[in-house]
Order: C-alpha cells, then structure tokens, then sequence
C-alpha cells in the first residue's frame, strides 16, 4: 500500500478520531492496524506522506506559520 491508497483511510481516522490528528506516523502505524484499517503494518514513511497531505486539506489542523 502506497501513500495515495493511505490518504482515504488517514482521513477517515483523522475525521472518526480528530483526537490522533497530532500523533507520529509511527503511532498512526499501530494505530491503522489495531483499528482495523490496514491488515498489516504499513511503512512508516508512506503513512508520514499521507497525514502531510491529510493534514494539509484541513486549514485548522496545519501548523501555525
């Protein structure tokens, strides 16, 4: 699974669970899995890249300039 096959499912959990919108890629890579929406453990780096542009869709959840 890749960065864009990620995105839809970080987005969900972000809105599902607006409480985990702030944590590592490394606690979403868990995450993903204990909730149920992977399978598997994805890489850390592709979960990084989707909350990036996750995060970037929603102008309340970028950091302050």
């Amino acid at each position: 699974m890749n960065a864009w096959e990620l995105l839809p499912l970080i987005r969900e959990l972000f809105s599902r669970h607006p409480e985990y919108r702030h944590h590592a890629a490394w606690e979403l890579q868990w995450l993903l899995f204990a909730l149920g929406y992977v399978e598997e453990l994805e890489p850390e780096a592709e979960i990084a890249a989707a909350v990036e542009v996750a995060r970037g869709d929603y102008p309340g959840w970028r950091p302050a300039a």
